[in-house]
């Protein structure tokens, strides 16, 4: 049975008329939503069935449990939130702490005709206020909010207006200090449930220890432990680590040998212009890709390569949110990643589509000294964190104690020439503030334009009427948008221009001065990241940098790259078997595609006979070291095959010869 509630409220006041929202709320039966999900499903994404773990996922957390949901990179994450708060009545919340993918994914919900909105730092309060006013009262279904704004007094005060069914956490590990990707702000959302005690959280990410698995459910403060967790293995892809001397001229013979498209990760926007070049004077269709382009060139280069006019992608790590192409065939990384996480993202946007793609890391004797300086420079002293802080705040000229729940435009380029400080030490000292809890530094935001008519049409007439000279400029609005008067409107002002008759400079002094008269609000694009204030600005004394916390970051991030460099350089075991016990996965197969396992397959082996000989062979040895002609007469196999599989141990660096010519079994390498 069906029971339909309406609701009729005042949200504010716009001039002299008052608006009216009605809400209708539809409460369903549990057997009717369980059943509707399939329904939900087809109807907006357009698939019949579920991916594997998605439909347990999704009941779980609409039976009101807490869940934390661990699912690769493409594998779904976002549809085991958005289904089950399509198939009941209330906003489902969603905390992420990127705002690139916020907006990305809620413009993909308002094209298939769903109600959502996204609050982030850099937004005027006005349009946070009405974001928040919708949200109550206008039937939306989804609200995107970054975590630094779940302390704000904005959204305290709405909260219990806000219907709330459900809490997503996009990238949860954020919230754990043994995460990739540790951020305070992130320990806010515990707090929520003080206001939501019966509001299940469903927490999500793609790549997590099994350590960092227990952190999440413990500071989101679950009910009761509850994991869905999908294995990291991914069949189609095969793992490969190349040692090279001369990496461009591997990474040519490997787009030459593997047809279809692909990415090159570099760690520095510098190189991906170099070996985009280096790749085009090799006829190879090549762009790069960093973070320090416009939006619109970013857009237009990703868009060319995701069409498939552009082959291959140079880019840093800044390429990588909505990076949905399924038919990437190889990802090539020329650097070493900062974790083996950021390593499993990146290297899984190849072969999405099921086929296979080649995940390919290159190293050289240099790569270890590379990555031992990086980590090192990765710590500035805390002298030298305290010295960025003040800068920082000299740069906005905020005084002592002022500052808190403010954001500001952020140029480090700009910030770091001015303060003659250096580029990446300070950007270090940055990414330390922000895990202290000090401020949050956003990625780039790429706000268009927008407006909303703050007056009703009787006064908006009287002053069309009044102020001739505007008249055209504000019927063109009227008949360009729709919405005006309810919420902020993206607009074009080079299209608005092109169709008035006039110039973009004359236009804009044209809206600002209708802002200047109330009669609309006029919000100018900008594209920048923000820094945010998350405590007032501190003198040094009050400036506090943990010498506990800070050798803790320092021992976390060691325990990460070492990871780095045993991925890297052993050649004892399968690479995806490597990969997947990182991340708790201790049982599985090998591959049979990576490197070490091609290797191993050249034996013509069956794995029972291989495995056989080479433990008979490792317990043999570690009894005492012995010749050749011993050894082999040891191993109850035939002797071909044992010879080729000490062949393959030394090969591998398994067995080592003393000076009397005895072999040894080398335990010190395992």
């Amino acid at each position: 049975m069906n029971i339909i509630f309406v609701k009729i409220i005042e949200v504010y006041h716009n001039g002299n008329k008052k608006l009216i929202f009605v809400q209708q709320l539809r409460w369903r039966s549990k057997r009717e939503m369980t059943n509707n999900y399939v329904q939900i499903l087809t109807k907006y994404w357009g698939h019949s069935t579920f991916r594997e773990l998605q439909e347990d996922i999704i009941r779980s957390v609409a039976s009101g449990n807490d869940t934390l949901a661990l699912m690769p990179t493409g594998g779904g994450k976002s549809i085991t939130f958005q289904v089950p708060a399509l198939a009941q009545p209330g906003l489902c919340l969603v905390v992420s702490p990127l705002i690139a993918l916020m907006k990305d994914q809620v413009e993909n919900l308002q094209k298939r005709g769903i109600k959502a909105l996204a609050v982030y730092s850099g937004l005027t309060n006005h349009e946070i206020s009405i974001a928040f006013d919708n949200c109550a009262y206008g039937d939306y279904k989804f609200l995107y909010l970054s975590p630094e704004r779940l302390g704000t007094a904005m959204f305290l005060e709405r909260l219990d207006r806000l219907h709330i069914s459900m809490v997503a956490v996009d990238e949860a590990h954020c919230i754990s200090q043994w995460g990739y990707d540790f951020r305070p702000s992130y320990l806010r959302i515990a707090d929520l449930r003080k206001h939501l005690p019966d509001v299940p959280i469903l927490a999500l990410t793609a790549t997590a220890t099994p350590k960092v698995v227990e952190d999440i459910q413990e500071r989101l403060l679950f009910k009761q432990k509850n994991v869905f967790q999908k294995s990291f293995k991914r069949d189609n892809l095969a793992y490969v680590v190349r040692e090279t001397e001369d990496k461009l001229k591997y990474l040519l013979r490997i787009i030459s040998q593997v047809p279809g498209t692909g990415i090159v990760y570099m760690r520095n926007r510098k190189g991906t212009r170099e070996i985009a070049t280096f790749l085009k004077s090799n006829k190879i269709n090549a762009d790069f890709y960093h973070a320090g382009l416009t939006m619109k060139v970013r857009s237009q280069k990703q868009e060319a390569w995701k069409s498939g006019r552009m082959r291959v992608m140079v880019a840093t790590n800044a390429f990588g949110m909505g990076i949905d192409k399924d038919n990437v065939r190889f990802v090539v990384h020329l650097d070493f990643p900062d974790s083996l996480e950021a390593y499993f993202q990146e290297a899984g946007r190849g072969g999405r589509d099921g086929k296979k793609a080649y995940a390919v890391l290159l190293v050289n004797a240099s790569d270890e000294t590379k990555l031992k300086t990086r980590f090192t420079k990765s710590f500035p002293p805390r002298e030298v964190i305290k010295k960025v802080y003040q800068a920082l705040g000299n740069y906005f000229s905020i005084p002592f104690e002022g500052g808190k729940g403010m954001a500001y435009d952020f140029n480090l380029f700009d910030f770091t020439k001015k303060f003659s400080l250096d580029y990446v030490q300070a950007f270090n000292c940055l990414k330390i503030l922000q895990q202290d809890g000090y401020i949050e530094l956003t990625d780039e935001l790429n706000n268009p334009s927008r407006l909303i008519f703050l007056v009703g049409r009787d006064d908006l007439y009287k002053f069309q009427v009044a102020n001739a000279r505007y008249d055209s400029l504000i019927k063109l609005i009227l008949r360009s948008y729709t919405g005006l008067f309810n919420d902020y409107v993206r607009i074009d002002e080079d299209l608005l221009a092109s169709r008035i008759g006039i110039n973009r400079d004359t236009l804009y002094e044209m809206l600002k001065y209708l802002s200047k008269s109330k009669i609309i609000n006029y919000v100018p694009a900008k594209q920048s990241p923000l820094v945010v204030y998350t405590v007032e600005r501190l003198d040094d004394k009050s400036l506090f940098i943990s010498k506990e916390n800070y050798e803790s970051k320092k021992q976390v991030y060691l325990e990460r790259i070492n990871a780095v460099l045993h991925y890297a350089f052993s050649t004892h075991k399968c690479r995806s078997q490597l990969l997947l016990e990182y991340f708790g996965e201790k049982t599985s197969d090998r591959c049979g595609k990576c490197d070490y396992c091609q290797r191993r397959n050249e034996l013509n082996l069956s794995s029972f006979e291989f495995d056989t000989m080479v433990a008979s062979i490792k317990e043999a040895l570690l009894l005492k070291p012995m010749r050749l002609e011993e050894l082999v007469g040891r191993i109850n196999q035939k002797q071909d095959k044992v010879v080729k599989v000490i062949r393959w141990l030394f090969d591998n660096k398994k067995m080592q010869y003393l000076p009397d010519k005895r072999m040894e079994w080398t335990e010190r390498l395992f």
